[in-house]
């Protein structure tokens, strides 16, 4: 006869509901995660997963789903499409969010080559960069140059989160943004740490 205490504990994947345009290609980051692509408010989620593309904004509908789920408190996440060339479209889209979703806080900022296209995030928490040029990805240690062009984004990074404890994200009271470009692998791994915190995953 079996101990019950012995026996091993199943944890199930947590269960994400992706949101938004199709311009955004939601399915695609939604098939990296293991999500779901809706276009209801799903009460069981375990994540909500809004994908924004900044070249066609943010859509009435989406915005009314965002605001439809804030009765539930479903842990939130954007994840801002990057694209190539653009150098002013994650800064752009977090205004816009900012305006028609809630205040979010960006942990991540964007980091171009000198032709446009993004190659690296930079950590404003410890100003550790992520440079996706390489395969894999590796970390290094941002330059002064890097300091001062985030230096005003990272004190309002530090002021957002200030009030915060660890635990505010997987509580549905605070809303990181992530720049995400599929192709070049980029703010994927940040996006699967996010979903590695959520209390479903612990």
């Amino acid at each position: 006869m079996s101990d019950s205490k012995f026996e091993p504990v199943t944890l199930l994947p947590p269960r994400i509901h992706v949101y938004g345009h199709v311009s955004a290609t939601p399915g695609a980051l939604a098939e990296i995660v293991g999500g779901t692509v809706t276009h209801e408010v799903i009460a069981e989620s375990d994540l909500a997963l809004f994908v924004v593309n900044p070249a066609a904004g943010i859509s009435p509908e989406t915005i009314a789903l965002w605001r439809s789920l804030d009765e539930f408190q479903i842990p939130r996440l954007i994840a801002v499409t990057v694209l190539d060339g653009q150098e002013l479209d994650f800064d752009d889209a977090v205004m816009l969010i900012n305006r028609v979703f809630d205040q979010v806080i960006t942990p991540y900022l964007v980091l171009h080559a000198e032709d446009g296209h993004p190659i690296a995030l930079i950590r404003l928490s410890d100003l550790e960069i992520i440079d996706y040029s390489t395969n894999p990805p590796t970390m290094r240690h941002s330059e002064p140059e890097h300091e001062e062009l985030v230096r005003e984004f990272r004190e309002e990074y530090f002021e957002s989160i200030s009030e915060m404890d660890e635990a505010a994200f997987g509580a549905g009271i605070l809303f990181p943004a992530i720049p995400v470009n599929i192709s070049r692998g980029i703010g994927l791994d940040v996006v699967k740490k996010y979903i590695a915190e959520l209390p479903s995953s612990s």
